[in-house]
């Protein structure tokens, strides 16, 4: 049985802007690489993915979990309508090893605000 294609859409601000990849170009190129490839392997997956590349937060929130050079990556997503996982941005985890396995909560926060905006632009029509 063929695995369902997903598509990775990057979340794109009312003013255009993406967060996503705005932290993609300010990391080594050897992280950029990998989150690329990790978004690759999403796509492909997508909600089969699990554990080491991908954990449930909370919220219907996702992380998607990248090793880099700079630290660990983190990219939240969610899905939608079935087909799409939209990420709506990243960040390069900081502090001490006791907290390396918590988000912080506002990057959480963050999360929930954009996908509340993703799906109220889908509701009136807008992209």
């Amino acid at each position: 049985m063929p695995t369902a294609r997903w598509e990775v859409e990057l979340y794109r601000r009312a003013d255009g802007r993406c967060p996503t990849l705005d932290l993609l170009a300010d990391l080594p190129a050897g992280d950029r690489v990998r989150a690329l490839n990790k978004l690759a392997l999403l796509e492909e997956h997508g909600h089969t993915l699990r554990r080491p590349h991908v954990d449930y937060l909370q919220d219907d929130i996702w992380e998607l979990r990248v090793s880099g050079q700079a630290g660990p990556l983190r990219l939240l997503y969610f899905f939608f309508d079935g087909t799409k996982i939209v990420v709506t941005h990243g960040f390069v985890k900081k502090g001490n090893v006791r907290d390396k396995d918590r988000v912080p909560q506002g990057e959480m926060a963050r999360a929930g605000q954009t996908r509340a905006e993703y799906l109220a632009r889908q509701q009136g029509g807008k992209r």
